[in-house]
């Protein structure tokens, strides 16, 4: 039913909207819960805006599902329907898209799905208004509010406010992802428990793994190293009947041809020099279970032989001993190399690659999935951060930007070196700098510039500004400089060549107490300064 244009709600005065602005500013920046800010800034919107209902949905790393984190006007039950996949209705498009959307009246839009069943469509005369939230150059999620049916004009006014509110909300957005929870603490697969992905490309390969996990068919991993292929054959044996049996692991690179058959099938006691006693080969100890072969492209051709017997008969016998030993063991094999093409090299076995290459999973570059590159570090510097007896260590903006330019040719292994790195080397300020980066990844930023046209300075794809990033950049030195200093704040201005007045502005500016930096033994009795 389509409803007559209401009289346009006179517009919100500028000095109305720089003083949302700045409180939406002020909220992002204080310290707390991320759903709690978010909504705080939803139900500030309201008070300015003469908005009826309010959201802020974000993509969960774990799923890929888009669903509603904060809302205003929702009621709990409302604010839970709210979920999309991508694509799905107005607001899945804006998040796959990257583009926002102005729907003058939902009633006539096909796209609009009024998932939650807050809205009554035949009563209410509404325009829906859905930004993305980007950054680093991607959506994490969107912002969208109800009001009541506008004039065109009045309703772009308000959409590039809500642009501007957006970009505000990136960060803070990007936080809320690292805690989103399952429905009622649910637990998911182990697939999407151990792989927290948001990439199309790997949102394929998990189907694959699904599709695979619950047969007992050999699964062929091919990637580059560190790519991530023994966290998919351990996720792969989770999801499958065998969970509750053993999952063995062999690199096959690791250890000399003389040695392998002995790690393979075990060996009797007696069975050569150093010998002295029975032991049990990875087959034996993988029965009931997974055994995980690594870089099979690295076996010799007879060692290649001895494996096709047991892939085809699941049974052998230990070095040295007589008596034939059946299994039931499932076997998923893994290789950074081309096996097909050492097939037509004649330096791998035909019939081993054919018994090998039953159910292939080709596991993508972290390169091929950038979308999986914030997310994944986020999530290694929260984990390293914890290890250390830290509560947080959060990404700065130049960071990110520097993380995403990177190719990693170390893919997800080297990524998390980074990460745990990066947290050793951060400051108490708990925010991983460019500093704290090692020397390859700046390597790769100058290149990036020096490639660009005219050598131009490149821009990063994040929204920040310059100011925020010299901000970002003059608070860590003055966090080191209060650290190394023992919260002397005359100390830490000289070292940093300010004056004292100076040093005191900075401080206030970015919410910095000396107090906080003394050692906890002078706490006590410490003079009194004013910062």
């Amino acid at each position: 039913m389509s409803h007559p244009p209401s009289p346009s709600v006179s517009s919100v005065s500028d000095a109305a909207k720089l003083l949302l602005l700045r409180d939406i500013a002020e909220i992002m920046r204080a310290p707390g819960n991320v759903r709690d800010a978010l909504e705080t800034v939803l139900e500030r919107i309201r008070r300015t805006l003469p908005v009826l209902r309010g959201s802020v949905t974000l993509i969960s790393p774990a799923t890929g599902e888009i669903r509603i984190e904060a809302s205003c006007g929702l009621k709990e039950t409302e604010r839970l329907r709210g979920r999309y996949a991508r694509g799905e209705g107005v607001t899945g498009r804006v998040i796959q898209t990257g583009q926002a959307m102005c729907v003058a009246d939902v009633s006539d839009e096909p796209l609009f799905l009024n998932r939650t069943g807050s809205r009554d469509l035949r009563h209410e005369a509404i325009s829906f208004l859905c930004v993305p939230i980007r950054l680093a150059g991607q959506s994490v999620g969107a912002l969208s509010v109800d009001r009541s049916r506008a004039d065109e004009p009045t309703l772009h006014e308000e959409m590039d406010l809500l642009h501007i509110i957006a970009a505000l909300l990136g960060h803070a957005a990007f936080e809320g992802q690292r805690f989103m929870m399952d429905d009622a603490g649910a637990a998911t697969s182990p697939l999407a428990d151990m792989f927290h992905t948001s990439a199309p490309v790997m949102r394929h390969v998990l189907e694959q793994m699904e599709h695979v996990a619950h047969a007992g068919t050999t699964v062929f991993l091919q990637g580059e190293s560190g790519s991530g292929k023994e966290v998919a054959a351990r996720a792969i044996h989770a999801a499958s009947p065998r969970a509750a049996g053993p999952f063995i692991s062999l690199n096959c690179a690791a250890l000399p041809e003389n040695l392998i058959e002995s790690e393979m099938f075990g060996h009797e006691r007696g069975a050569f020099t150093g010998a002295n006693t029975l032991r049990k080969g990875r087959f034996e100890l993988a029965d009931g279970g997974t055994l995980f072969l690594d870089e099979v492209g690295e076996l010799s051709l007879p060692v290649q032989a001895k494996l096709l017997r047991v892939l085809q008969e699941r049974s052998f016998e230990r070095l040295g001993g007589t008596h034939t030993l059946h299994v039931d063991v499932r076997i998923i094999a893994a290789t950074n190399r081309d096996l097909e093409a050492m097939v037509e090299a004649g330096t791998y076995r035909r019939d081993l690659f054919y018994r090998l290459n039953v159910f292939p999973i080709r596991l993508p570059a972290l390169r091929e999935r950038k979308d999986d590159i914030l997310p994944l570090a986020s999530r290694f510097a929260l984990h390293f951060a914890r290890a250390n007896g830290r509560e947080d260590a959060r990404l700065s903006l130049a960071v990110m930007d520097m993380l995403q330019r990177y190719d990693w040719p170390g893919n997800v292994r080297e990524l998390e070196n980074v990460m745990e790195r990066a947290v050793l080397l951060m400051g108490r300020e708990d925010t991983i700098l460019p500093q704290h980066l090692p020397l390859s990844l700046h390597g790769e930023y100058r290149a990036a510039r020096r490639d660009a046209p005219e050598h131009c300075c490149v821009l990063p794809a994040h929204p920040a500004t310059l100011p925020q990033r010299v901000a970002e950049l003059e608070r860590s030195c003055i966090v080191e400089a209060l650290t190394a200093s023992n919260g002397h704040m005359g100390k830490a201005a000289q070292a940093l060549g300010l004056t004292d007045r100076i040093m005191g502005l900075r401080m206030r500016k970015y919410r910095l107490r000396y107090q906080d930096f003394r050692a906890k033994s002078e706490a006590s009795g410490a003079p009194g300064q004013d910062a």
